[in-house]
């Protein structure tokens, strides 16, 4: 339901009766299961004593993959001291943030506290890394305190590279058409409140798209599709108009959803501009220039707008001797994963977790639910002695939103190939389904996923 309005969705004519709501909500709660349980390996999941170990585990950061992976090593070590270091108070839903910019969440439903996550009898320093010194086990916080490790977990996330849009202000987001998802859920507040008001009256809009890795690559593609939607329901379509200008050669890095998605848009009416980079922006006159490969420059003007901002590590990941030196991924200056084990190319003693990893694909909170396991498995592995001996494949997965009350459940491989687990859902049709998972069963999975429980 859209907050401030009287619009809502309803469940499909098929599921009204009684007899027929109850075996839908019978398949309901089997998926809820399956979302639960599917995606952990039966290895993963399976019982054996902890392994005693005095060893100390360093987690740099707290986001879901860093809280997650605390509460697994906790379960499989028996004597371990963990330490967490990250400054955040507040634990955001991510997933959440297009729900919120969209109107169709409220904002609470995506913000928690971060105290009460924290693993008991895990140590957590209020401060954020500085700098990593790999070859001396150690990390140095912003306040200059030395942490020395046995082993490390780099959980550190993006960093959002908002320099290089010229003229570019997160703090006017919600103003003169501006909007983006990304930055904070304020941002995804004020989002909404960009594109409710743009949908009233109509008119030109602008969706970017990066060259860079980003944390969940489909977030730019559900909000075109929101934004489509609100102005149908508005009745403001006919006199708008929306353009989807990527930096990339597609819109997605998915052959088979790249696809979909660019015949679905041109069914709709959304044209696509590609290897257009966003240069930079004239918030006051709503006007954004975008360059070519060749760099041809093409002044835009909009209504609306809403920018993804390029992606790279961290600071401290990016300058230290952790990250990829050559290759694809150096130019982000990635963590030096390998993509299989996800245990550190050069440092046998680090492994990567989450959005951080220099891999071919993994940047969502689904691939921190199938990779949280193996990577907490390798390192009980490590510290025993043996080889690591999982194998992550990559998995990805990205509830696709196409309309209020419809998304497509997408779930794919390091190769692209599509990797359904939910018999009764197919990847790149139309689901109810698909859209109660995102809306109502998602974020239970989540917590799951961040208490260390699947």
């Amino acid at each position: 339901m859209l907050k401030g309005d009287k619009m809502s969705y309803r469940e499909p004519s098929s599921v009204t009766g009684s007899a027929s709501r109850r075996a839908w909500l019978g398949s309901l709660a089997g998926t809820s299961a399956a979302i639960s349980m599917g995606l952990t390996s039966p290895a993963a999941r399976a019982q054996t004593p902890p392994l005693p170990s005095k060893a100390h585990i360093v987690i740099a950061g707290s986001g879901l993959a860093g809280i997650a992976i605390a509460h697994r090593l906790q379960t499989l070590l028996d004597g371990v001291r963990i330490t967490i270091v990250d400054a955040k108070q507040v634990h955001n839903y991510q997933p959440g943030f297009t729900l919120v910019a969209t109107g169709v969440w409220p904002v609470d439903k995506v913000i928690d506290s971060n105290a009460t996550l924290q693993p008991a009898g895990v140590e957590w320093i209020k401060d954020m890394v500085a700098e990593f010194d790999p070859a001396a086990n150690s990390i140095v916080t912003r306040s200059g305190q030395h942490i020395r490790y046995d082993y490390l977990v780099v959980a550190t996330g993006t960093h959002q590279d908002w320099a290089q849009i010229e003229g570019m202000d997160t703090q006017a987001i919600g103003r003169n058409g501006l909007a983006s998802v990304y930055p904070s859920s304020e941002a995804a507040v004020a989002t909404w409140a960009a594109m409710d008001a743009f949908r009233k009256k109509g008119g030109q809009a602008v969706m970017t798209l990066p060259a860079t890795p980003l944390k969940c690559a489909g977030a730019p593609l559900k909000m075109t599709f929101m934004l489509r939607d609100r102005l149908a329901q508005a009745g403001t379509l006919a006199q708008s108009k929306i353009t989807f200008y990527s930096a990339l050669q597609n819109v997605f890095g998915v052959k088979p959803v790249n696809d979909s998605v660019i015949q679905r848009w041109q069914d709709l009416g959304i044209g696509v501009q590609y290897t257009q980079k966003l240069k930079s922006l004239d918030i006051g006159a709503r006007r954004a220039t975008f360059v070519s490969p060749e760099g041809d420059a093409t002044e835009v003007p909009y209504d609306f707008i809403h920018v993804v901002p390029p992606m790279r590590a961290v600071d401290a990941v990016k300058n230290s001797d952790l990250a990829w030196k050559d290759g694809p991924m150096a130019a982000g200056g990635w963590l030096e994963v390998d993509k299989d084990s996800l245990q550190h190319r050069r440092y046998p003693n680090v492994f990567g977790l989450g959005d951080t990893n220099g891999t071919p694909r993994g940047k969502t909170a689904a691939t921190v639910k199938k990779s949280a396991p193996i990577v907490a498995q390798h390192i009980v592995d490590v510290i025993a002695g043996r080889k690591p001996g999982q194998k992550f494949d990559g998995y990805t997965s990205c509830p696709m939103i196409v309309r209020e009350g419809s998304a497509w459940l997408i779930e794919f491989d390091y190769d692209g190939r599509l990797t359904p687990s939910l018999p009764m859902i197919e990847p790149l049709q139309d689901s109810y389904f698909a859209w109660l998972m995102k809306i109502r069963l998602l974020k239970p999975a989540y917590m799951s996923v961040l208490k260390g429980r699947v």
